[in-house]
C-alpha cells in the first residue's frame, strides 16, 4: 500500500530496490580486465576480492541515487509505480542513508586497493551518481551510463597496476557501446512517457525506428573494440571464440526488438546482456 514503509528488512528491500542480481553486467568485464593486467603485474586473491566488493558498492550507491531522485517520475510511470520507494515499501530516509553508506565504504575500499584508486574514488561516484540527472537535460544518457559502466574496466586495472593501460581503455570503450545500446532498446518501452514528462533519450529524439538504428551502431563499435582488443594485448584463439559467440548474441538481441513489437525486451536486456558478459569473461580466462 503507497505510503506505508516496510523496514523489517531494509537491507533485503534495498537489494531489491537496486536489483542487485543486475551487478552481473559490469562484473565480468572488471574481473577480466584484472585477469589481463595479472599479465605485468601479480595479482592477489585479496585485490580481486576488494575489486568485487568496490563494484557492488558503486552500484548500489549508483542504483540508490537513481531511486531516489527518479521516485516522483517512477511513481507516475505504471512500469515503475511498484519499484520500492514509489510504492512505499522503502522510505527515502532509509534509502538515502544506505545508498550514502554504500558511497562511503566505496571511497575506504577504494583506498584499500592503492592511493590512486582511493584518490579517484569520488570522481567515479560523481560519474555513476551524475547519471541519474543525465535524462534531464541530454538525449546521450545512454551514453552517460555506459561511461559509468566503462569505468569498472579502467579502475580494476588501476586496482591491479597502479597505472592506466591502452588494453584499459579499449575495453571501457567497448563496455560503453555495449552498455548504451542495450540501453536504447531498453529506453523505448518508456519513450511515450519520457516525451510527455520532458526527459530525453535517443528514442525520444529520434523514434523507435531511428533509435534502433544507435543501437545497432553502437553494438557495431563494441565488436569491433571487442576485435581490436588482442592487437593491443595478446589474447590466444580461445578469445576468438568468445568475440565470435558474442556477435551472435548482440546480432540475436537485435533480432529480437522490432519497430511496434517491443514484447522481448526482456529477454534482450536482461538474459542476452548476461550472457555477453559471462562469455567475454571465460573468453578471456581461455585465452
Amino acid at each position: 500500500m503507497p505510503g506505508s514503509v516496510n523496514a523489517a528488512h531494509p537491507i533485503v528491500v534495498y537489494g531489491r530496490m537496486i536489483k542487485f542480481s543486475h551487478s552481473i553486467f559490469a562484473m565480468p568485464f572488471a574481473l577480466a580486465s584484472a585477469v589481463i593486467a595479472s599479465r605485468s603485474t601479480p595479482v592477489t586473491w585479496s585485490t580481486i576480492a576488494l575489486i568485487v566488493v568496490c563494484m557492488v558498492l558503486a552500484r548500489s550507491f549508483a542504483m540508490g541515487v537513481n531511486r531516489i531522485v527518479d521516485r516522483t517520475f517512477d511513481a507516475r510511470n505504471p512500469r515503475t509505480a511498484i519499484r520500492e520507494i514509489p510504492s512505499g515499501q522503502m522510505s527515502v530516509r532509509t534509502a538515502t542513508a544506505i545508498t550514502a553508506a554504500a558511497g562511503l565504504l566505496f571511497v575506504a575500499t577504494s583506498f584499500a586497493l592503492n592511493p590512486a584508486c582511493g584518490a579517484l574514488s569520488p570522481v567515479a561516484l560523481l560519474v555513476v551518481g551524475g547519471y541519474s540527472y543525465a535524462k534531464r537535460f541530454t538525449a546521450l544518457v545512454h551514453l552517460w551510463l555506459g561511461a559509468a559502466l566503462g569505468i569498472a574496466p579502467v579502475a580494476a586495472w588501476m586496482a591491479v597496476t597502479g597505472t592506466v593501460s591502452l588494453a584499459a581503455v579499449v575495453l571501457a570503450a567497448a563496455v560503453m557501446t555495449w552498455v548504451a545500446g542495450f540501453d536504447i532498446l531498453y529506453s523505448l518501452q518508456d519513450e511515450a512517457f519520457d516525451r510527455g514528462q520532458g526527459l530525453r533519450s535517443i528514442p525520444v529524439a529520434l523514434g523507435q525506428v531511428g533509435a534502433l538504428w544507435v543501437s545497432g551502431g553502437l553494438h557495431v563499435v563494441t565488436v569491433g573494440l571487442l576485435a581490436a582488443l588482442p592487437f593491443v594485448v595478446p589474447l590466444g584463439w580461445a578469445y576468438w571464440g568468445g568475440w565470435a559467440l558474442i556477435s551472435g548474441v548482440l546480432a540475436y538481441e537485435h533480432s529480437l526488438v522490432r519497430p511496434g513489437d517491443l514484447s522481448r525486451i526482456d529477454k534482450a536486456f536482461f538474459d542476452l546482456n548476461g550472457y555477453v558478459s559471462l562469455v567475454f569473461f571465460a573468453a578471456v580466462l581461455l585465452a
